[in-house]
């Protein structure tokens, strides 16, 4: 008996200390810190700011999915829904931010939701696990587990199941698009929830993100062991080709593929592979759009005078292809 005791003490105080540890940020990616890369060429920019709009309201911090027996003991994972006052069946948006895989989280994408949301959509941003985390593929876990999530609970938030859309921001844009373009594959699909639920989309919004990892772009670019690429795909391109060829949102384009908005900055090696894809959606007759802001800005979409129009052509886009 005194034996049994010892070891249940031993089994309790590991699953304390990991339900006590602490999962590692990455806080190097934030609105200040893209603030200070560009505010000396970019004087005019100024942060977007959270601003609810009148008849939005918002639920924040929903759990989507508990991960069980991580590190970090069991880890819930959240999003924030937005929608138009009423009961109205509304068609929805999931928002993914960027960060490089290791950085930012689910607020950089608020003030969009916020405002989209005022246009006549659910929009729901989503936090999901990081590299310092956990790498490739458990990030697409998460994210198709809270679009199931959004089917699941159509009915609680007055969602039309059959007019979701998934949009992503740099990182988020690899992500969105890989998702989006592979609806039923089983090895993204992931067991993290709702499994009867499908996670097809009606349209995909890439903002600079790359398509691509194998495109000339992308692979030439100078790496080391702290590129963000690498570390989230745990190698380099030598190491694990099959797993850098298998997270490319292209290699799964074909004609099932949904209607595609691309909204780009001027740096054309954060859209790596964009011209090839927009090619196998135009072989199909896919819809699809490309709009390019001509700044030398990475994340265009955090600062004014670029979040406005960034609204406008998203939503016009959602109305074109969700509304029509």
């Amino acid at each position: 008996m005194k034996h049994i005791c010892i070891l249940l003490l031993i089994v309790f105080s590991v699953n304390a200390t990991a339900q006590n540890k602490t999962i590692p940020r990455d806080t190097t990616f934030t609105f200040h810190s893209a603030y200070n890369k560009i505010k000396n060429v970019y004087p005019v920019a100024q942060i977007v700011t959270e601003n609810l709009p009148d008849g939005v309201v918002e639920h924040r911090d929903l759990v989507y999915a508990t991960l069980k027996d991580t590190p970090y003991g069991d880890r819930d994972l959240h999003m924030d829904l937005f929608r138009p006052e009423g009961s109205k069946k509304l068609p929805a948006l999931i928002l993914i931010h960027g960060g490089g895989w290791s950085s930012g989280d689910k607020s950089m994408e608020i003030p969009l939701a916020q405002q989209i949301a005022a246009r006549g959509y659910v929009t729901i941003t989503v936090e999901y696990q990081l590299s310092p985390e956990a790498l490739y593929p458990a990030a697409v876990h998460n994210i198709k587990a809270a679009l199931r999530w959004t089917r699941a609970h159509a009915t609680e938030y007055d969602i039309d199941p059959e007019k979701i859309a998934i949009s992503g921001s740099s990182a988020g844009g690899q992500l969105a698009a890989l998702i989006g373009l592979t609806p039923g594959v089983e090895k993204f699909e992931g067991n993290q929830g709702y499994n009867k639920d499908s996670t097809t989309v009606q349209a995909i919004i890439v903002v600079d993100g790359s398509m691509n990892f194998l495109a000339p772009l992308s692979l030439n670019k100078p790496r080391n062991r702290n590129s963000a690429d690498v570390i989230w795909l745990n190698g380099f391109y030598h190491e694990k080709p099959q797993v850098w060829k298998e997270a490319s949102p292209i290699f799964y384009a074909g004609k099932n593929a949904p209607p595609m908005l691309f909204l780009n900055s001027g740096f054309p090696r954060f859209h790596s592979g964009q011209d090839e894809l927009i090619g196998i959606l135009n072989q199909h007759s896919i819809y699809n759009e490309v709009h390019t802001f001509p700044v030398k800005v990475h994340p265009f979409w955090l600062f004014y005078p670029w979040f406005e129009p960034t609204v406008e052509l998203m939503s016009n886009f959602l109305d074109r292809t969700l509304k029509k």
